[in-house]
């Protein structure tokens, strides 16, 4: 799926993407460039606003993807357009590991999700 023509796109002062707002009613939903909602419906500013906060940081977390065998893999962000987002195995940065990559539609579902809690302590090389 590409992104709907109604969704406003939002970007910082640089060009950067940040994410969507996307109208409800009188309002607008904040889209992350994942293709998530990040708040229910809310004015123009407030959508500005947390698009700004909200920032791109969490691209750089660590998130666990559902194989199709019903496993997680621990994985990062490598690519995201408005098709797809590609990860990869989390290789701890280790320059000789092999790199393991899968592409998941966009918007994403819950096939991919941050990885937290004690899971991501968890080394599954």
């Amino acid at each position: 799926m590409a992104v709907p023509a109604d969704w406003i796109a939002h970007r910082r002062r640089d060009g950067e993407l940040l994410g969507w707002m996307r109208p409800d009613g009188d309002g607008f939903v904040v889209i992350d460039l994942l293709g998530r909602p990040v708040t229910e419906a809310v004015d123009w500013l407030n959508a500005e606003e947390t698009l700004e906060s909200t920032g791109i940081g969490y691209l750089a977390e660590v998130y666990e993807l559902r194989l199709d065998d019903g496993t997680w893999l621990r994985v990062r962000i490598t690519e995201v357009s408005s098709t797809a987002v590609r990860v990869k195995k989390d290789d701890f940065g280790a320059i000789d590991a092999p790199v393991i990559e899968h592409e998941v539609p966009f918007p994403i579902t819950d096939r991919l999700r941050p990885l937290t809690g004690e899971r991501a302590y968890i080394l599954d090389l």
